[in-house]
């Protein structure tokens, strides 16, 4: 994957919640870079520049270049915690620094396709996506941005799994890597293998038959009703 985003950030010694508030309060925040069998660093990294890299997907599964004090390190964004209140307001980041020749994991986006001209979706069907994310295994090199997701062959109540993705040469979904020891009989799927996307009708849909199924029966028990009263007299 190309590398196309550049942070800069500063070495820090201070630590604790109050150097973490005097940050904040300076427009910076926290974070830490750690892997690659050497020992962690603290740093602090602007806020606003930070913030405007986030509005990038590919940001999230992109090999980094991390600016600290003019020394440059290869890292992927490994976990970010935002405030509860505010999600445009980073509190820390962590920072993994990969190694070329060792296996990542990393969580990386599910892009679907072919929602328009899938037959269920013609048919009035809706699309749910259970997953908007997947983690996968690879070398740095081949980090994809995200996973494509290709659903234009899906039916009415079918159901696109893990196991039915079409993975880039070298990556593997680490939930896939449970089963391989499980005996599983033929036509049988593994528990990890989850369903990424469905088409069903809608239920808004069911829940106006319903009515109208309701309201004729009620309308049917009346005439009976009727029927009943004018014999009776």
């Amino acid at each position: 994957m190309e590398n196309l985003f550049e942070v800069h950030a500063e070495a820090r010694t201070d630590e604790g919640k109050g150097a973490s508030r005097r940050l904040r309060h300076a427009g910076k925040f926290p974070a830490v870079v750690y892997g690659a069998e050497k020992d962690p660093v603290s740093v602090s990294l602007d806020h606003n520049q930070f913030l405007r890299h986030l509005d990038e997907e590919a940001f999230y599964a992109h090999i980094l270049t991390l600016v600290v004090d003019g020394k440059k390190d290869q890292v992927v964004l490994k976990d970010l915690q935002r405030h509860p209140a505010n999600d445009n307001k980073i509190l820390h980041a962590d920072f993994l620094r990969v190694h070329a020749g060792h296996e990542m994991t990393m969580t990386v986006p599910v892009h679907f396709i072919g929602e328009d001209v899938a037959p269920g979706v013609k048919e009035g069907g809706q699309v749910t996506h259970m997953m908007n994310e997947v983690e996968i295994a690879c070398l740095p090199k081949d980090l994809p941005e995200y996973i494509e997701a290709d659903i234009s062959n899906l039916e009415m109540d079918d159901s696109i799994h893990l196991s039915e993705l079409t993975l880039p040469k070298g990556v593997s979904l680490t939930a896939l890597t449970h089963h391989q020891e499980e005996e599983l009989e033929e036509g049988e799927r593994s528990a990890y293998d989850q369903a990424v996307a469905s088409i069903h009708m809608p239920r808004v849909q069911e829940v106006e038959e319903d009515e109208e199924d309701t309201e004729a029966t009620d309308a049917s028990a009346e005439e009976e009703n009727g029927d009943d009263e004018a014999t009776e007299e």
